[in-house]
């Protein structure tokens, strides 16, 4: 899957999650980039990218990814 095409597709998620149709994540988007990004909505973010690429992140992932860009990453490795 092209990195394009897994952009769009965590752009309509975060907006989902974080109900904000103004949000428009690039790779260097961290949780300090979005207001209601504390931990307890991570974990829904989280659960809701997996659903959205159907796969699982490692727990060791999660809790080094310091972006969205490196989410992206893992997503195009997985997810082919």
């Amino acid at each position: 899957m092209d990195t394009k095409t897994i952009f769009v597709r965590l752009n309509k998620v975060f907006r989902d999650v974080f109900d904000d149709d103004s949000i428009k994540v690039t790779p260097k988007t961290t949780a300090d980039d979005i207001d209601d990004w504390d931990s307890l909505e991570h974990i829904t973010l989280i659960a809701a990218v997996e659903r959205e690429f159907k796969m699982k992140f490692k727990m060791g992932e999660i809790s080094s990814m310091k972006n969205v860009g490196e989410m992206a990453q893992i997503i195009a490795q997985r997810v082919k």
